[in-house]
């Protein structure tokens, strides 16, 4: 089936563009892009705005908006990315109109969008990006981008205009989060997103001495951005859910049952087996689990990779992933969902729904995971589990199992402790069966060939005192 093309939206704001914006309006034009072109125009006094009205009579894509005055470069940005989301666009390219960004370099950022949620046009990829600087700029430019990387630690080119987003995986609110309406919104706004673990990347481009116009960047803009940035820094020591998405906890949904009774493994039980066990998974969770976790994914996907979580539970283990992965967390049980969100308040999304009967759309993720969650289905069940997996992965996607080893450590403690239980008339069941606990790579190998995938890696010792084997699988 025919991809469909994304709706795309190029955005320009100007001040005072009058000699450069009919040549920019013809030179975006020329490029014979499927997009719309916006420019917005903060009043300008040399009669811009009244220029590109004409400009748009004749050219039914291009339409301009006019603000009151010299309101910002930084809210111009806020205001055209508010009128894409309005619009309905999926994409949306912004550039200066003075041709320090050329036109010709649009079909690239485009092209990256395909798989990135923000393209960043860098100067400092490759050399020679700025021919015929002169010192002060040079160096104003280049003490931005070592300020951007010390101080808020982000290693991209952060203060550039020339940018791409993929505004269908960017939610809206993520741009209520910037306060600035200055230069400082660049380096602002790629912090929130470097911070909300959107898949940020950058492209080499040329920035040539400005022929057309003038640097609009004085120093006492340039201090007051030092400034702003000094405060980033510190606010988000002291208050990082001030630059973190939040979501709404989960809506149940009541039409589905969860058949293993995992409610009240999730809830606080009253019963002392319980909570003695509860105890010590969680430390066992966060002391081994977690850190080779978190290890495992960033081995294996890219900063800001998409995946989900299947079987998230509650969610300790995932603590922290969040500003590296853009997590989707389901799980079956309302008390689990629940108890992620308190874990998680930045998690990307949280879902109630069947792991054999995923909510979402084919070619979703990059990756997959779970931990200890497999071993309670049957062989036609777990079929079924990667199957629904290799549906919402992308080409090339994996997906990463913890799945207990019939020789683990805590499965022969576990069988202890049940027996001694029984012995004593209780029938409290610390966790659901664990039926189809792991037998070996070559079982693993068998699985996920007839899943549909091939065998990346399995390990299985030490690093978490022989309980867990850790199976990663590409989509064949």
């Amino acid at each position: 089936m025919a991809r469909t093309a994304l709706k795309t939206l190029v955005m320009v704001p100007t001040y005072n563009e009058r000699d450069n914006a009919p040549r920019m309006v013809e030179a975006i034009m020329a490029l014979g892009l499927d997009a719309d072109v916006l420019f917005i125009d903060d009043n300008s006094p040399d009669g811009t705005g009244a220029l590109l009205d004409e400009l748009s009579a004749r050219h039914p894509r291009l339409s301009v908006r006019h603000r009151s005055g010299k309101n910002g470069i930084g809210s111009a940005h806020l205001d055209g990315i508010a009128a894409a989301y309005e619009g309905g666009y999926q994409r949306l390219v912004t550039l200066d109109c003075d041709f320090s960004h050329s036109p010709e370099d649009i079909p690239d950022f485009l092209r990256e969008s395909e798989t990135a949620d923000v393209v960043v046009g860098s100067r400092w990829t490759t050399m020679h990006s700025l021919p015929g600087w002169n010192f002060y700029r040079r160096m104003m430019t280049g003490m931005g981008h070592v300020l951007t990387r010390m101080v808020l630690g982000i290693p991209y080119d952060a203060t550039g205009a020339f940018r791409a987003y993929r505004l269908d995986r960017i939610p809206a609110e993520t741009f209520s989060l910037v306060q600035s309406r200055s230069y400082s919104f660049f380096f602002e706004s790629l912090f929130i997103l470097h911070k909300n673990a959107f898949h940020i990347r950058e492209i080499p481009i040329v920035l040539p001495a400005r022929t057309y116009g003038h640097s609009k960047m004085t120093l006492d803009a340039a201090l007051q951005s030092v400034r702003i940035m000094l405060g980033v820094s510190r606010t988000y020591r002291t208050t990082p859910a001030l630059f973190h998405l939040r979501i709404p906890p989960a809506a149940v949904r009541p039409e589905l049952h969860d058949p293993q009774n995992w409610g009240p493994y999730w809830q606080r039980s009253q019963v002392m087996s319980r909570r003695t066990y509860a105890v010590i998974a969680s430390l066992y969770r966060r002391l081994f689990i977690r850190p080779r976790l978190h290890r495992v994914l960033r081995s294996q996907f890219a900063r800001g990779a998409r995946l989900l979580h299947a079987g998230c539970g509650g969610g300790q283990v995932d603590q922290g992933l969040h500003e590296h992965m853009r997590v989707t967390a389901l799980d079956i049980s309302a008390d689990a969902i629940r108890l992620y969100h308190a874990n998680n308040p930045s998690v990307s999304r949280i879902e109630h729904g069947d792991i054999l009967a995923l909510p979402h759309d084919d070619a979703t993720f990059d990756g997959y995971y779970s931990l200890g969650v497999v071993e309670h289905f049957t062989d036609g069940q777990i079929a079924r589990i990667l199957s629904e997996a290799r549906r919402v992965l992308r080409p090339g996607g994996k997906v990463v199992l913890f799945w207990p080893h019939a020789r683990a450590t805590s499965v022969f403690v576990l069988g202890i402790v049940h027996t001694l239980l029984a012995r004593s008339g209780s029938t409290t069941e610390l966790h659901p069966a664990e039926i189809s606990l792991l037998t070996s790579r070559a079982m693993a190998e068998r699985i996920f060939h007839d899943g549909g995938f091939t065998l990346t890696s399995y390990d299985f010792g030490a690093k978490d005192l022989w309980i867990q084997a850790v199976v990663v699988a590409e989509r064949s």
